[in-house]
């Protein structure tokens, strides 16, 4: 505020000293009309009789001799611009200007070297004392109105410079008292842990500044929320990696321990099967970890392009038909058989593909010999959204447990299915990247003899791009 403050001084000053010039001219301009008026009305015939000659009457003549500081100059013409009486100097006005008939009309020049204001007043025949005068020109050096406004000047600037300093004392002071909280609350936040998270105290704070700590506390709130969940995360993570690399050494010592007393090769085959089977479960587990990696980076977010997703799902049918078959699952999709009959979406089509093969492999698993599973692509009617749908005759899900299976870790109780619990997981993180939308109903009525097999139909509506969205298509 002080740079700003000390910018404005000298602008001041520039300013109050054109007022104060303005000011002071407006007194002797009046002054300096009254003398011209007074110089057209007091001439006199030249006493010699000199033709086209006149002469200022004396009172007149001893008034403008009356000023002690400044020059006066006078000068009378006539029709044709002939000298009448006067000084010669005063230089006649410049052509063109538009001179009012009996108005006074002032302008600045520069006779005998010197500053000089002039006033000049236009006749017609009959308007002067004397016949054939056209214009009366009174001239007035400077000097009084440089006078005056150096006096108003000083009056003005002068208490400027004593209150100046003191403004800006004043303006420390209230800067300084006023930051003091400020400061406090400064050192109070320096001093924290970084695990401490609690919300600052808004009683504390200045009261211009209570919104922003009330922000800066939500944005605490959601770090500690945030936080708390990936320690949870981690620690089922952990949990979860335990258990098969558990049994990975378990079955890694047993076999070592057949080979070495007994020799047993079939039970050292079976603890070998154990163990593949235990690290394709540490592999999942893993890839299902860095897929939720991906789908919650920011960064991968913003890089988005076109993509076909009738053709990610038709592919994924494709590569899971070995594992159907071996369950005896009939897996097929239903929708356009081109893809070019699908719109184009926008987004990122891995995270897409990962998001349909997790629905898929969730319907696998849980879904029993003989079943069905079916993926599904339909357009909206109204042409605002394209709807996935993945749909099996499986053992479905209580609705009370609708929203628990989209949580990391979550398995439904009463599943003996082998699985890392975060594939839905994955599925929503995946959805919400998209602005899409999931839900989850039963596939069909639980009623006669599939009352136990409700199904379970995932349904995800992904919304239509605008016109000036696009990019390559994948």
């Amino acid at each position: 505020m002080l740079v700003p403050l000390l910018l404005l001084w000298p602008m001041s000053a520039a300013l109050t000293w054109l007022v104060a010039q303005n000011i002071a001219a407006r007194p002797y301009d009046r002054d300096l009309a009254q003398l011209t008026r007074m110089v057209s009305r007091q001439m006199v015939a030249d006493p010699q009789g000199k033709p086209g000659k006149a002469k200022l009457s004396e009172p007149a003549a001893a008034l403008l001799r009356s000023d002690d500081v400044d020059k006066i100059f006078f000068q009378v013409l006539g029709a044709r611009g002939e000298l009448i009486a006067g000084d010669r100097e005063l230089p006649s006005p410049p052509e063109g200007s538009n001179a009012v008939v009996g108005e006074v009309q002032f302008r600045d020049e520069v006779v005998q070297n010197e500053a000089v204001r002039i006033a000049s007043l236009r006749l017609t025949p009959g308007m002067s004392a004397e016949p054939g005068i056209t214009l009366v020109q009174v001239a007035e050096t400077m000097d009084k109105r440089e006078r005056l406004t150096t006096e108003i000047i000083k009056g003005v600037l002068l208490p400027q410079y004593v209150i100046l300093p003191l403004a800006v004392l004043l303006v420390w002071f209230a800067l300084a008292r006023g930051i003091a909280p400020l400061s406090h609350l400064q050192q109070r936040i320096l001093k924290r842990e970084s695990h401490d998270l609690s919300p600052i105290d808004v009683q504390d704070a200045p009261e211009e500044v209570a919104p922003l700590v009330r922000s800066i506390n939500e944005l605490l709130a959601r770090l500690d929320q945030s936080m708390s969940a990936q320690k949870h995360f981690l620690a089922d993570a952990a949990h979860q990696l335990k258990t098969p690399l558990a049994g990975l050494r378990t079955q890694a010592e047993l076999a070592q321990r057949e080979l070495d007393e007994r020799g047993d090769v079939v039970s050292v085959r079976k603890s070998l099967q154990q163990i593949s089977r235990s690290s394709q479960r540490a592999a999942h587990m893993v890839n299902q970890l860095l897929s939720m990696a991906r789908a919650e980076d920011e960064e991968q977010a913003r890089r988005q392009q076109a993509f076909n997703i009738a053709r990610l799902a038709t592919d994924t049918v494709q590569d899971f038909v070995p594992k159907a078959m071996d369950k005896r699952i009939d897996l097929g999709y239903e929708g356009p058989e081109s893809s070019e009959q699908v719109p184009r979406l926008v987004g990122q089509p891995l995270l897409v593909r990962e998001m349909i093969r997790n629905l898929v492999d969730n319907a696998l698993q849980y879904t029993p010999e003989g079943g069905c599973v079916t993926v599904r692509i339909m357009a909206d009617p109204f042409g605002q959204v394209l709807v996935l749908q993945v749909e099996d005759n499986g053992p479905g899900i209580p609705e009370a447990e609708r929203e628990l299976v989209f949580q990391p870790f979550y398995r439904a109780l009463g599943t003996n299915v082998d699985g890392s619990g975060l594939g839905l997981a994955i599925v929503k993180e995946i959805v919400e990247k998209h602005d899409a939308t999931l839900t989850v109903e039963d596939a069909r009525p639980a009623v006669g003899e599939h009352a136990d097999r409700p199904g379970t139909r995932f349904t995800v509506r992904f919304p239509l791009p605008t016109q000036a969205e696009g990019g390559t298509e994948t």
